[in-house]
């Protein structure tokens, strides 16, 4: 096939990237150029800005593509650009929209493409939900061929997926793990998650592309193996060797404490916070055989040795720090008072 990737070299794209490129097909990457030099030598990569829709054409000329897949369109304005650019030159429009979009809580604990959309906590899961709208709403009347894809939390090797984390990243709830120092979970930690090896999603979603039983449609990709947050940290800590020093606080407290960037609202309150299930059935009957088969435990294992082999990647964040250490000391105080 003759795909074309808006983005690419991101956490849940970079492996499609790669399992793309292994498989033969003549794909094209379309972003900035970032991590050109990651990119396998049998990829094409046109390097612009994908706002720039003349230079977009230039670029491109009049080639069509079996399937385009957008995985950084945020807004209803970047997907009515992306139906501007290729209608008409692609079989298959796959977008990339996200689990938390879903409706926080949902009626049920189990989630399924039928789930009611709806986020009140989260602009950004909002903003998923109105370029989903406008995308199908284009396919009933126009026969756009889109295709919708909700992941939900995927990670990869260059960093460890915690809860409670600052606007740097992880390494910092690490870096006080490995210091014997206690780290911030959300709530008493036993609500349910659900973590998926960005490699495992890869083949889920590649099976979707060409496919023509996801015309129309919107699939959601992720493991069957749900977690507590509690094991998910336990399993950080035995990746690192050290013990885990949980230290409880509710999500609402949680979310009225943090500065702005930290956006406890929308990431807990509106996402990692609320115990969901997700039934991949849907997925399965498009793509037979389909099956999520790296534990969490494991692919923890390998995001440690490659962060610990990588210190380009361990980015401190000692704001994030202090403000833990300030967040329990408030609490202590106030369980003395009390």
């Amino acid at each position: 096939m003759k795909i074309l990737l808006i983005g690419g070299t991101g956490t849940i794209s970079s492996a499609i990237t790669r399992q793309l490129a292994e498989g033969g097909h003549e794909l094209w990457l379309l972003n900035r150029g970032n991590r050109k030099n990651e990119v396998p030598a049998n990829v094409r990569q046109v390097i612009c800005d994908i706002n720039d829709e003349a230079e977009v054409m230039r670029q491109t000329g009049a080639e069509v593509f079996d399937a385009v897949c957008e995985f950084i369109g945020f807004l209803p304005s970047q997907v009515e650009r992306d139906i501007r650019l290729f209608t008409g030159r692609t079989r298959q429009y796959v977008y990339i929209s996200s689990a938390s979009a879903y409706n926080k809580p949902a009626a049920s604990h189990v989630i399924t493409e039928g789930t009611t959309l709806a986020n009140p906590y989260w602009e950004y899961s909002r903003n998923k939900i109105a370029c989903e709208e406008l995308l199908m709403r284009t396919y009933r009347e126009t026969g756009f061929p889109v295709t919708i894809v909700r992941p939900s939390h995927t990670y990869c090797e260059r960093g460890v997926p915690v809860s409670v984390h600052g606007p740097k990243g992880s390494w910092q709830v690490l870096k006080r793990m490995m210091e014997g120092k206690p780290v911030l979970v959300q709530g008493d930690g036993s609500s349910l998650w659900t973590l998926t090896w960005n490699e495992d999603f890869a083949r889920g979603f590649i099976g979707l592309l060409g496919n023509p039983k996801a015309i129309g449609e919107a699939f959601q990709i992720m493991s069957d193996e749900q977690l507590t947050w509690n094991q998910v940290y336990q399993s950080v800590a035995n990746a690192l060797g050290v013990t885990f020093k949980p230290y409880y606080v509710s999500s609402e407290f949680l979310a009225a404490v943090s500065p702005k960037a930290y956006d406890f609202t929308g990431n807990l309150l509106g996402d990692k916070s609320v115990t969901v299930v997700f039934d991949c059935t849907k997925l399965k009957r498009a793509v037979p055989g389909f099956c999520a088969t790296t534990r969490f435990d494991e692919g923890v294992r390998r995001c440690v040795a490659y962060l610990q082999s990588h210190p380009e990647l361990q980015e401190e964040d000692p704001e994030f720090d202090a403000w833990c250490d300030r967040v329990i000391e408030v609490l202590e105080q106030a369980k003395q008072q009390i």
